[in-house]
C-alpha cells in the first residue's frame, strides 16, 4: 500500500554504501499529497492516539526537516493503519471514532 502511495524511500546503493535518498515519486501522487494532509488533520483531531503521540514525541526539540521528515513516516503508518481498519476490522490504538448522526 505504502509503494503504491509512493510513501516509501528510495534506496542509494553504490559499493558497500547503502542509504535512502528521499522519498518516492513513483506511486500515486494524489494518493501520496492526500495522505500527507491526512496525516497532518490527524495530529489535530486525534491528539490521543499513539500514532500522534509518537510524532509529537519525536519532533518535541526538532528542526523544520525532522518533522517533514516524520510526517511522511507518519502517513505511512495512518495508512497501513487504515488499511488493517478497513480489512480485519482492527482499531488502531487511542483512535477516537463518533458514532454517525
Amino acid at each position: 500500500m505504502a509503494r503504491y502511495a509512493g510513501l516509501t524511500g528510495v534506496p542509494d546503493e553504490s559499493g558497500k554504501k547503502r542509504r535512502e535518498r528521499g522519498l518516492a515519486k513513483s506511486g500515486n501522487a494524489r494518493v501520496r499529497r492526500g495522505m500527507l494532509q491526512l496525516a497532518w488533520g490527524f495530529l489535530v483531531h486525534q491528539p490521543d492516539s499513539v500514532l500522534a503521540k509518537r510524532y509529537r514525541a519525536r519532533t518535541a526539540d526538532a528542526r523544520g526537516v525532522t518533522r517533514k521528515t516524520m510526517i511522511v513516516a507518519l502517513a505511512r503508518k495512518l495508512l497501513i493503519a487504515l488499511w488493517r481498519l478497513a480489512t480485519t476490522g482492527e482499531m488502531p490504538e487511542g483512535l477516537a471514532i463518533r458514532a454517525a448522526a
